[in-house]
């Protein structure tokens, strides 16, 4: 479900009376979305709330989540978490070589009978 669908869940769930927040790890994202009120936590993608196998923090993270329902000071606030990935996360995501193929403005084809048949296709 793309992102901006979340926020649109969220405001409608609002608007029936039901308090909602969002856990996020892009600020773009959230921010474009506009949730009522979301929860940032600058953690790689996919880890929205917590490390693996970290309950702890997991709980600390989703307590205080949920305590934005009664905290957030106005509709569309992003509140960023003090917790701390343990490792130059970012970094390391930076360095990642693209390993995609390169891409060309003209079709490609993997052999010459596949270029001959799709000139002749109508």
């Amino acid at each position: 479900m793309c992102h901006q669908s979340v926020g649109l869940i969220a405001r409608h769930l609002e608007f029936l009376g039901y308090p909602t927040t969002s856990l996020s790890s892009s600020w773009v994202i959230t921010a474009s979305a506009n949730p009522p009120r979301a929860a940032f936590l600058d953690y790689p993608l996919g880890h929205t709330a917590g490390r693996p196998n970290e309950l702890q923090e997991q709980i600390q993270i989703t307590t205080a989540a949920l305590g934005l329902i009664d905290t957030a000071a106005g509709p569309g606030q992003i509140t960023p978490l003090p917790h701390v990935w343990p490792t130059e996360w970012k970094t390391k995501a930076r360095k990642l070589s693209d390993k995609r193929t390169e891409r060309h403005d003209t079709p490609q084809y993997e052999r010459p009978a596949d270029e001959l048949a799709a000139a002749e296709s109508p």
